[in-house]
């Protein structure tokens, strides 16, 4: 489902990492790049487009997911598999990946997040703990669950958890050294 729940952990943390410019992986409905434009851009005196200064771009595989709110938003909406286009895409200081990694299977997670480690200065992950089944929503394939992940599972990666919500959520974030 194009939706996550981590709002009162994830806003306050992206604002202390690198957002100078921020690639949202799976926007969903579009909650967290409208959030971060709030707090990044609104609280900094920025209410019009025109003078926004943080870049956020998406990436969308679910092109049916888009609506205008994304494309007032987010400066770039990229249309396709993230794990397929992430190489070809510029850097960014801050990369999210909420709710999103349990759709692919653990192999391509783990290439996938080291491709986006190339890519960036900070990446924030939420993800159920551990396997939670999940058919396709709206049509959309790309919505099945296919992989379960640990705390451990991205402690080996290099990532530090920031926060683990209730017994079902994991919410963790690495930086570049």
């Amino acid at each position: 489902m194009p939706s996550s729940y981590f709002i009162p952990e994830i806003i306050p943390l992206a604002t202390t990492l690198p957002h100078g410019s921020i690639l949202d992986i799976g926007p969903g409905f579009g909650k967290y790049g409208m959030l971060l434009r709030e707090y990044l851009e609104i609280w900094a005196g920025r209410y019009h487009k025109k003078d926004w200064k943080v870049r956020i771009d998406c990436i969308e595989v679910f092109e049916e997911y888009i609506t205008p709110i994304h494309k007032h938003i987010y400066n770039q909406i990229y249309i396709g598999n993230a794990e397929k286009i992430i190489n070809e895409l510029r850097s960014y200081d801050l990369i999210l990946i909420l709710d999103v990694i349990e759709h692919m299977d653990k192999e391509v997670g783990v290439k996938f997040i080291d491709d986006c480690k190339k890519k960036c200065s900070a990446i924030m992950i939420a993800t159920p703990k551990g396997f939670t089944a999940q058919g396709p929503y709206l049509g959309n394939q790309f919505e099945i669950h296919k992989s379960g992940w640990e705390k451990e599972d991205f402690e080996a990666l290099g990532f530090k958890s920031k926060a683990i919500l209730r017994h079902d959520k994991i919410l963790t974030c690495w930086e570049k050294k």
